[in-house]
């Protein structure tokens, strides 16, 4: 079987599963399992044997037109070089594992049908853009993410959480998605063809018209699909979803999206020394910002949310320097141990039957209780902190050597300026990044109060799969060697400055955290931090009185004692109030946005109403009008009736004798 058979087949067996799934789900149920894991798997085979084949050396490139359409080509096209290659194993593994978890997590959840067709479906369209060699081609892949991810985070459709925020994931999505179709639709003009290596090849030539109004028109797109700055609001919102769906959408899907089609691309950037500082900048105040927000989240998903936005930031900033292997690198790293956070905090709230970390910090015994995701949490977040030598530290290093080269004018690939945004920024969020992540591994699993309930053990299916990504997250990192051949052949090996102050700088969040940590402990009461304040057999209504006057968080039917030991707080100030709710960005488009939309409805609904429906009602009165006057001369008297014909006769007799008098 040939190499573009192969790979060919990789997006089409997810697609063929989803659609055998949504068939078979309600009247074959026993093959809905089969039908979401053996595709899937089959799919990662296929693209490891599609990897090996090309082996990170010429391109693998084939095409068939779609359609004629008089003008640009539209067509099928293959472009599979080490960046697809790698990237789809990515994709093939972390889908494989949500697959298998899920039949664990959703075992009793009447609509996995539907869900698991979803997801297969999901991954085949993250498969097509990361295969497909025509930018049309690749904008099908992407739209359908779209969609698979509003009906993916809506999945608990009776809370009002899950509504809304899968209507802002798609909305605010979709708000990105104008402009870049307007970019896409510009670029291939210019280039005469939507093939990929055709644009590359007029963008070699100097042959783009516009190269910065298309740069920043296709950065609105990838702004919103992979949160950044200023459209990721829709992210921390979509946790509301099933927890193996955060892993899909920010370990492999939807957000890695819009970061692997600029680093396709990237040449179309370069070409605008403007396009590259405001990426840049995009990517700095998203890295910094997400970081202070990740640090005051008492939701553990939205911590791991924030987190993966502020590492995308790290992505974006790599491709600001105009080193897409780092970039790339990063990916394939964050891949790994953000997926294996999100299956263990999965597992975590399993157990807990929480996500707040506040009611966590006072659970005692959490970690025995769910010994896996305790050791491979520790390992993600280890390689999330970036230190060594777990993978985190040689992809984040990777991006910090890159910026400080541009930094200090060793190449021409990208402005100084963003060299040095990206740098400070990055060594900033390097702080920040092991703060949070010290803060959520002692909340987590360092609570000290009432023993954390027994669920029984979790399925194997669930605790198998951590194990599978703590082997990629401990280990991927030395692939800085022959990574470099499947990419740009640019040197991936850390450079001593910047891997000395990122891991001093990673280590002095962690240490400060811990202390700060230590610090609100002991000044804590000495009453046990999980004491309860309502007897687990009180009365609801107790429970909550008490509760109340307490002003103690309720779990269940238990309240507990308030002031929790959270080093955010202590480490944010007066800033933890405003970094907790995002700072108040959402709050910003409602005021910008939002009011202004609903007050024009307003208006056209006023004068819809008002102006209208008034001039239809008056146009539509005087003939009622007319009608009744005619009405009321239908008496049914033939008297009347012939008086009337008399009347008429000899009016027009006399009208005629005048004109006749006249003339």
């Amino acid at each position: 079987m040939t190499t573009t058979t192969l790979a060919v087949l990789v997006p089409l067996l997810p697609f063929l599963g989803a659609a055998a799934g949504l068939l078979l789900g309600r009247t074959a149920p026993g093959y809905v399992r089969p039908l979401a894991v053996l595709p899937s798997l089959t799919s990662l085979a296929l693209a490891v044997l599609v990897a090996v084949r090309q082996g990170g050396g010429q391109a693998i490139n084939a095409a068939t037109e779609l359609t004629p359409t008089g003008s640009v080509p539209i067509e099928l096209a293959l472009h599979i070089d080490g960046f697809a290659a790698l990237v789809a194993v990515l994709v093939g593994v972390v889908a494989s594992c949500v697959q298998i978890y899920s039949t664990g997590y959703l075992r009793d959840d009447p609509r996995y049908p539907s869900y698991a067709a979803l997801v297969s479906l999901f991954t085949s369209a993250m498969l097509l853009v990361v295969y497909s060699g025509d930018l049309i081609v690749l904008l099908v892949g992407w739209e359908v993410m779209g969609i698979c991810s509003y009906f993916l985070v809506g999945h608990y459709w009776e809370t009002p959480e899950a509504r809304a925020a899968s209507i802002k994931a798609f909305l605010v999505t979709k708000l990105g998605d104008v402009p870049f179709l307007i970019g896409l639709f510009a670029l291939g003009t210019d280039a005469g063809s939507f093939r990929i290596t055709t644009v590359l090849g007029t963008v070699a030539s100097g042959g783009l018209h516009h190269p910065t109004l298309i740069a920043l028109l296709l950065l609105a797109g990838v702004a919103g699909k992979s949160a950044l700055f200023p459209l990721h609001t829709w992210l921390p919102d979509a946790m509301a979803g099933p927890t193996p769906v955060s892993a899909l959408i920010h370990a492999a899907t939807m957000v890695a999206a819009g970061i692997y089609f600029v680093a396709r691309l990237l040449p179309v950037f370069q070409a605008s020394s403007a396009a590259m500082v405001v990426l840049a900048v995009m990517a700095a105040v998203t890295m910094a910002g997400s970081a202070l927000a990740a640090l005051a989240q008492d939701d553990i998903k939205r911590v791991l949310a924030y987190s993966t936005i502020g590492q995308l930031g790290y992505m974006a900033g790599a491709l600001a320097v105009g080193d897409r292997g780092a970039a790339v690198f990063h990916l394939l790293s964050h891949g790994a141990f953000k997926a294996l956070l999100f299956l263990a905090a999965g597992v975590i709230i399993h157990a807990s039957g929480t996500n707040s970390l506040a009611v966590m910090s006072r659970m005692t015994g959490l970690r025995s209780r769910v010994p896996d995701a305790y050791w491979t949490m520790t390992v993600a977040l280890l390689a999330l902190a970036a230190i060594p030598p777990f993978s985190g530290f040689f992809s984040k290093e990777a991006v910090l050597g890159a910026a400080e080269h541009v930094a200090t004018g060793h190449t021409e690939h990208a402005p100084g300026s963003a060299g040095w945004i990206v740098l400070v920024a990055g060594l900033v969020t390097a702080v920040l990044t092991a703060a949070y992540a010290t803060r959520l591994w002692l909340l987590a699993f360092h609570g000290r109060g009432v023993e954390a309930p027994a669920h029984g053990k979790e399925p194997r299916s669930m605790t198998v799969v951590l194990w599978v990504l703590a082997v990629p997250s401990l280990a991927f990192g030395l692939a800085y060697g022959p990574l470099p051949d499947w990419f740009d052949g640019r040197d991936l090996t850390p450079v001593l400055t910047t891997s000395v102050l990122g891991t001093g700088l990673a280590l002095v969040g962690g240490i400060v955290t811990y202390g700060a940590w230590r610090h609100t402990t002991a000044l804590a009461p000495r009453v046990p931090m999980g004491a309860v304040v309502a007897h687990p057999d009180a009365e609801p209504a107790q429970v909550e009185a008490e509760a109340i006057a307490s002003h103690a968080p309720v779990f269940g039917d238990v309240a507990y004692a308030p002031d929790p030991a959270d080093p955010g707080r202590l480490l944010l100030g007066p800033l933890h109030r405003h970094a907790a709710v995002g700072f108040h960005l959402d709050a910003v488009y409602n005021v910008l946005f939002v009011r202004p939309v609903q007050a024009g409805a307003a208006l056209v609904r006023f004068l819809d109403r008002e102006v209208v429906d008034t001039y239809v009602r008056g146009a539509a009165a005087l003939p009622r009008l007319l009608g009744a006057a005619v009405r009321r001369a239908q008496t049914g008297n033939v008297q009347t009736y012939v008086s009337a014909l008399l009347a008429g006769t000899v009016v027009l007799v006399v009208a005629a004798l005048f004109v006749a008098t006249g003339a």
